[in-house]
């Protein structure tokens, strides 16, 4: 029987991937949303979740797309309601609220995932497998793109809580925290916050795993042209280059053969698998390494950023 789903937020992601995947699943059946604007096809759109949750639709699932300021408390909602909940990345605002859903789950006995999505992609799980049993020297994250290409209109990255330039920043952080075996410590960072915005519009950071390997990253929103979306590994045993977003794949010189796109796919027979084993995957350690970067690093103002 297919797991009876809502989203919550109609928003651009929602449109490009949640709504499509939801579509091409075994798994899941749209049954309603509930949004602020945006309509979908075939299914009721309620303003609120309180106006979703008191339709008496039948519900199993919900799948939380709204901007991270207001995932909190519309998750708290859902999980109140018996709902087994799905967080679009990041899975809050905070730590604190993140943590907080997690004893909700896990007092409610429902399935929490937090949804990193770039960990689906499709070289992800052959480099996590190649890097499982070796050292890592070092590694470079190079992560940039142009903001009015992804994001147009979208103030809310802006603001307090939208990560600005961690928005897209914690997909890197999202695989890195996944293939590189130990764990990830942040040492030191500088970030750049326009002179007429509340989050960074750049970030360098300075990291290292267990052992002392160093890890560079850099993150920036003003890249034009061809887009940057690339992690590098060095081992003894050679280089492993993952980039173009994890849709590619080169080990020690060799070009990998890797399985089609199907990021939110994945992700969603996974959300499946988890409802149906009456488990959750709750991993925050990308947003940890996120808010120590804005406890740990310089602050620099540059130019006010205009649209």
């Amino acid at each position: 029987m297919a797991i009876r789903i809502a989203v919550v937020g109609l928003g651009k992601i929602a449109h490009d991937q949640h709504l499509p995947a939801i579509a091409a699943s075994r798994d899941f059946e749209l049954v309603a949303a509930a949004s602020l604007e945006g309509t979908t096809p075939g299914v009721p759109v309620f303003r609120t979740i309180d106006e979703l949750l008191a339709s008496g639709i039948a519900i199993d699932a919900m799948a939380m797309c709204q901007p991270p300021q207001a995932r909190y408390e519309a998750a708290l909602k859902a999980i109140r309601a018996g709902k087994h909940v799905l967080l679009e990345k990041p899975p809050g605002a905070t730590l604190a609220e993140c943590e907080g859903l997690v004893r909700l789950a896990e007092d409610a006995g429902t399935t929490l995932f937090a949804a990193w999505h770039s960990r689906y992609a499709p070289g992800v799980a052959q480099a996590k497998a190649w890097l499982a049993d070796r050292t890592v020297v070092s590694a470079e994250i190079v992560w940039k793109e142009d903001v009015r290409r992804w994001h147009p209109g979208q103030q809310w990255i802006w603001q307090p809580g939208g990560l600005g330039v961690f928005d897209p920043g914690i997909n890197a952080l999202s695989i890195a925290t996944a293939i590189i075996p130990q764990h990830i410590v942040l040492l030191d960072g500088e970030l750049e916050m326009p002179a007429n915005r509340a989050a960074p519009i750049a970030a360098r950071l300075q990291l290292v795993d267990m052992d002392g390997a160093p890890i560079s990253a850099v993150f920036d929103w003003r890249q034009t042209g061809p887009q940057s979306w690339d992690i590098f590994v060095d081992t003894p045993d050679g280089r492993l280059e993952l980039t173009q977003g994890g849709s590619k794949l080169r080990i020690a010189g060799e070009e990998r053969a890797l399985a089609p796109e199907a990021e939110y796919g994945d992700m969603y027979a996974h959300f499946a698998d988890l409802v149906r084993a009456g488990e959750s995957d709750t991993d925050r350690s990308p947003l940890r390494l996120v808010a120590d970067a804005f406890l740990r690093s310089r602050q620099h103002q540059t130019d006010a950023f205009i649209d």
